[in-house]
């Protein structure tokens, strides 16, 4: 299968669609073109691919370039769910291995990685590989020319004795870092908060990091004065400082704290340690709230995200509201803060239920919906 067949395949399916999203982009292509001559030297088991976003990378190396046995971690599961489909669909189930990040490069030779969002992320992904990789590594980290920055040289030469960049293509430029240098880990950070009596933990491409995003905080001020029980849900618990919060709060409720990231289910749980109520909030990976049952619990928290990638798109916390309503017993409550322009309360009042503003300012609103 050559790379044009193979890309015309791949579709971002279970992820968000739009218009504007695409499931191979012009980074993917980039990082297969300069790591080729590099693929081409590896035997079995020593091609590594971190974040690829839907399969690209992973398939891209396989079918195009002849690597085996490749080991992939992906932060996302909805990005480890479409790779299973498009391998299927390519006829390549079977070619790759799903590792989480610490054990992804052990003994690997070419390491290929979609940059992410933040330099934490970054920092995390270098720290990992260059801990177990094989000395002649060679790491290519791809990205839009618009979101990298001198200071991810910085991120990866402090893992790596030689960072280089390679001319841009299309609005993409990739980073290749040689000559590990294996230390341990600086994740999880952690900070405590003392106006909020809590402490944040974080791995690096936790939104927000161990700060918290004044959108969460609205939503933290507007519980307050909330006392619950029964079973809770952190609907994309990120960093988990909501599931924490209700656990402190509310020593009679049950707190389930569910994410699609890896980074932010490690996260959370290191959170719940880090404030003592670890026996009282189960994490658990999924994709919005697909583990649990119908009308299972009482209380919804939400967070939603607005942006995928560059995009603004409102699909994305849809899908949330949607989960919301199904999990949800009826008489029982989902309480979400979005940005104000956004205006999701009609949305709302149709996906779960008579939806009430408890708190709005020019930035954001948070509402509380009640389940039909």
């Amino acid at each position: 299968m050559d790379a044009a067949e193979l890309f015309d395949s791949l579709r971002r399916a279970p992820d968000v669609e739009s218009p504007e999203l695409v499931a191979v982009d012009a980074t993917d292509r980039l990082l297969l073109d300069e790591a080729a001559a590099a693929l081409a030297l590896c035997g079995p088991g020593e091609v590594a691919v971190v974040d690829d976003s839907y399969g690209a990378l992973t398939l891209g190396a396989v079918a195009v370039h002849g690597a085996s046995d490749v080991r992939v971690a992906q932060d996302l599961l909805v990005g480890e769910r479409a790779l299973t489909r498009n391998a299927e669909r390519a006829g390549l189930t079977g070619t790759y291995r799903q590792l989480p990040l610490a054990e992804v490069a052990a003994g690997a030779r070419v390491v290929l990685v979609q940059a992410p969002k933040s330099l934490d992320g970054l920092r995390e992904i270098a720290e990992s590989v260059a801990a177990v990789a094989a000395p002649d590594v060679s790491v290519f980290v791809g990205g839009r020319v618009k979101h990298m920055t001198h200071a991810m040289n910085d991120v990866l030469g402090a893992s790596f004795d030689d960072v280089s960049a390679t001319l841009a293509r299309q609005k993409s430029r990739v980073l290749v870092a040689r000559g590990p240098r294996p230390g341990t880990s600086s994740f999880p950070r952690s900070q405590h908060h003392t106006d909020l009596g809590l402490t944040v933990c974080a791995h690096g491409s936790a939104f927000a990091g161990t700060k918290v995003d004044i959108g969460t905080r609205a939503l933290l001020d507007a519980l307050s004065g909330e006392t619950r029980e029964g079973t809770a849900l952190d609907l994309g618990s990120g960093t988990g400082l909501l599931a924490a919060a209700l656990a402190t709060r509310s020593p009679g409720l049950a707190v389930l704290a569910v994410d699609q990231s890896a980074a932010a289910v490690a996260s959370t749980a290191a959170t719940a340690r880090a404030n003592g109520v670890a026996e009282r909030v189960r994490v658990v990976r999924d994709d919005a709230a697909d583990s649990l049952p119908d009308g299972s619990v009482d209380l919804v928290v939400c967070n939603p995200p607005f942006h995928v990638g560059a995009a603004v798109v409102t699909t994305a916390a849809d899908r949330l509201f949607a989960a919301a309503a199904r999990v949800l017993r009826p008489g029982g409550e989902l309480w979400t803060v979005y940005n104000s322009a956004l205006r999701y309360k009609a949305a709302l009042g149709r996906t779960v239920g008579p939806t009430r503003v408890v708190r709005q300012t020019p930035k954001f609103t948070v509402t509380a919906s009640t389940r039909r």
